[in-house]
């Protein structure tokens, strides 16, 4: 019996995840659990596993779209078997999803009820922009604005520049959506591997739904750049080809010209999925949860030196002042288990072990690795592990249970040169440590001033499970345990 292969719920935030690349083609054979394609989620990119055994017979969603979960991807059955009724199926369903699409969502590239056209934007260079139900948007890739509607404030004035631009040769010949509808769409990945190989997407032919540029375009656009011969330099230029040659600079983002006389120009960009689940995670953090904040300062002339000591004994094994400082913050919350605990409605959960949330800055967002049972691990292991976990975060290789189920998380700015923050706590933890930067101050010590290195950290607490005794009880272990770290030996 044929059976339908659905776009999977891949991270516990995932509501939707785009189909980056296909592992297995139309006819092949798969078994249960073999990897069946490549989806980027709101996270990371994670594969999809088969949970059926035979032939792949119709594959539905193309590389580079985007669906939400549960939508039928592809068809798994035997070689002979009628699938026309799942097929129909499955055609049916995506048009009435399209149909809803075009009347309810303003997102751009959504216009002609594709799942996928959560159109990508190019860092520092072009911009996608869609029509939603015939409504320009407020610019187009290239720099020129949208006409606007009749009626609409400025319509006049840009009516007859806009009438005034040449017909033939608009667009470039081989993209033929864009010199139809005067719009480019491209997926989030191809928009990204563009940008980073310096490639002007409005001389891309797209192979995706309705012209769209998907992720094998870019890499057929470096195949062939890498394929074409170089032209020979003329004579007179001789010189300036011994030049080492530069990268283009990138396009600069289109600005639109406000409605409102005097205001400032500005340009739009779509939202990532990563920054609307961080918008909607701290929807669920700083408004339902009550937040207070407790401050100390630190010494850290010791931990400096205790780490310097640590780096020379095992240089291949560097260790940060911030991985000394998740050893430390494990270490006190077993001391406190009543920090180490989140609120669950009717009952308080106070976890065993201390599984440490570290911030880690990536391109589209923040993500929190977790490092497992930091407690009873040594500052190496916790170094080791810290760096292959923020190397798989910025590569978007993490798995789910290397980023969820944290039982209290650290944020770091200090390399930044940021001296003090609050951070948002991030439930169903009932804290975060927030930590600036480590910087010589003159203090006073048995009568005389003196520099020492100072660290000021600020622990913003959930008060429906910290009170502000039992923070401030446990912001003194760590305190004591980070500016005398032989406290790790006893």
């Amino acid at each position: 019996m044929a059976t339908q292969v659905v776009m999977p719920k891949l991270s516990p935030t995932m509501e939707e995840g785009q189909l980056s690349r296909w592992l297995k083609k139309e006819g092949d054979k798969v078994s249960v659990g073999e990897p069946l394609a490549e989806v980027d989620t709101d996270k990371a990119t994670m594969e999809a596993q088969a949970l059926a055994e035979g032939v792949l017979r119709k594959i539905l969603v193309k590389e580079g779209e985007t669906v939400p979960l549960g939508a039928i991807i592809a068809i798994i059955g035997q070689p002979d078997e009628d699938i026309s009724g799942i097929v129909s199926e499955a055609a049916s369903g995506a048009a009435q999803a399209g149909k809803k699409e075009r009347i309810e969502d303003s997102t751009e590239g959504r216009a002609y009820g594709a799942p996928d056209e959560l159109a990508g934007v190019v860092p520092g260079g072009d911009r996608t922009r869609a029509t939603v139900e015939g409504q320009p948007l407020k610019g187009d890739v290239g720099g020129a604005p949208s006409a606007p509607q009749a009626g609409a404030p400025g319509a006049g004035k840009a009516a007859q520049p806009a009438a005034a631009q040449p017909q033939a040769g608009a667009e470039p010949a081989g993209n033929g959506r864009r010199a139809q509808t005067g719009r480019l769409i491209v997926s989030p990945i191809a928009a990204r591997m563009a940008a980073e190989a310096g490639i002007k997407l409005d001389n891309l032919a797209g192979s995706g739904p309705g012209g769209r540029i998907v992720k094998r375009d870019i890499e057929e656009a470096l195949k062939a750049a890498q394929q074409q011969p170089q032209p020979a330099a003329p004579q007179v230029e001789a010189r300036a080809a011994q030049a080492p040659a530069q990268p283009p600079p990138p396009a600069a983002a289109p600005s639109f010209t406000p409605t409102v006389e005097g205001a400032a120009p500005y340009h739009e960009e779509p939202v990532t999925t990563m920054r609307a689940t961080i918008a909607r995670r701290l929807v669920t953090s700083i408004g339902p949860v009550p937040h207070f904040f407790l401050t100390t300062e630190i010494e850290m002339d010791r931990a400096a030196e205790v780490r310097r000591q640590l780096n020379e004994l095992d240089p291949e094994n560097k260790i940060s002042l911030n991985d000394l400082i998740i050893k430390v913050a494990a270490v006190a919350l077993m001391q406190h288990p009543s920090v180490n605990a989140s609120f669950q409605e009717k009952t308080l959960r106070y976890f065993e072990r201390a599984d440490i949330g570290v911030a880690v800055a990536i391109e589209d967002g923040l993500i929190t690795p977790v490092v497992r049972g930091a407690n009873s691990k040594s500052v190496g292991q916790i170094a080791r592990e810290v760096r292959g976990l923020a190397e798989r975060a910025r590569s978007r290789k993490l798995k789910p249970e290397e980023y969820t189920g944290a039982t209290f998380s650290i944020s770091n700015l200090g390399m930044f040169g940021i001296d003090e923050f609050t951070a948002v706590i991030n439930p169903p933890e009932a804290a975060i440590l927030a930590v600036g930067a480590m910087t010589p101050r003159a203090v006073v010590r048995d009568g005389e001033v003196v520099v020492r290195q100072l660290m000021r950290v600020t622990m913003s607490c959930d008060h429906r499970v910290v009170d502000g005794a039992t923070g401030s009880k446990f912001l003194q272990t760590f305190k004591k345990i980070l500016e005398n770290p032989l406290y790790l030996l006893a």
